[in-house]
């Protein structure tokens, strides 16, 4: 399998307190992950564990302080603003909130043209087509095309918020806990979506979610994270069937069954 993510003891260190007396504080400790094309590693950890934030370094979103992130074979830290602009359609990412995450005077073939736009690609009527056919993709009608966010339900705009993710091709998702503010019944949709598109498309996907009866279903390996380190690795089986940490035995006692 094609190593599409690699993560080499990556840091990263915020600063908290008053202005006169600000301290650093590590948000996330020298962790190294790997994740291939067509499979998925679940990051999983209370919240404040430094998972969020490893997400966004591993798009670019945020730089770390220490250690490296390589797409593809390309460090991030070596290329120009210029050059990442074009490389940024290899790494998209879905966030949590959909709500916040979409423009709401943009509709919703506006919101999948966009990144065409963007990226400079296509003509007019060839955005027009590939916006239906990713409407179709998620599973929403083209007749909502025209609509604005505010008329979609929570479950729909994660799915617009999926395929405009999706509408570049990249070869690496991360979704930072996109079903957290869903309904159980709507979660497990989201879920199958991603696991059904992921199987068409192949890309890499970092799944980043509290939730370990989440991380069970859509994961293929678990990373588990606190206090900003990774503290256990493994593949789905081993970490739920057999966790070697007590803090991931902690975790799975206190998950209920999806």
């Amino acid at each position: 399998m094609d190593l599409v993510l690699d993560l080499d003891g990556v840091g990263k260190d915020f600063s908290a307190g008053p202005f006169f007396a600000r301290r650093r504080t590590a948000a996330v400790t020298e962790v190294s992950l790997r994740v291939h094309a067509g499979r998925t590693v679940g990051l999983v950890g209370e919240s404040g564990s430094g998972k969020s934030t490893l997400g966004r370094m591993a798009v670019g979103l945020l730089t770390p302080d220490r250690g490296r992130v390589t797409v593809h074979g390309q460090p991030l830290s070596s290329l120009t603003p210029k050059k990442m602009r074009p490389f940024r359609r290899t790494m998209q990412m879905v966030f949590q909130d959909s709500s916040n995450s979409l423009n709401p005077r943009m509709t919703l073939e506006d919101l999948l043209v966009e990144p065409f736009r963007a990226q400079d690609l296509h003509t007019r009527a060839e955005r027009r087509h590939r916006a239906a056919a990713l409407a179709d993709e998620v599973g929403l009608a083209r007749s909502g095309l025209a609509r604005l966010p505010h008329e979609f339900s929570g479950g729909q705009r994660q799915r617009i918020s999926i395929a405009r993710a999706l509408a570049l091709e990249p070869d690496l998702l991360v979704a930072d806990e996109p079903v957290s503010a869903l309904d159980v019944s709507v979660q497990a949709q989201i879920l199958n979506l991603f696991k059904d598109i992921q199987q068409a498309r192949g890309f890499a996907m970092l799944f980043v979610s509290h939730d370990m009866a989440v991380v069970e279903f859509i994961s293929d390996q678990v990373a588990v994270m606190r206090a900003g380190s990774l503290v256990e690795f493994g593949s789905r089986d081993e970490i739920f069937d057999s966790p070697r940490e007590p803090y991931t035995r902690t975790l799975l006692d206190a998950a209920p069954s999806l």
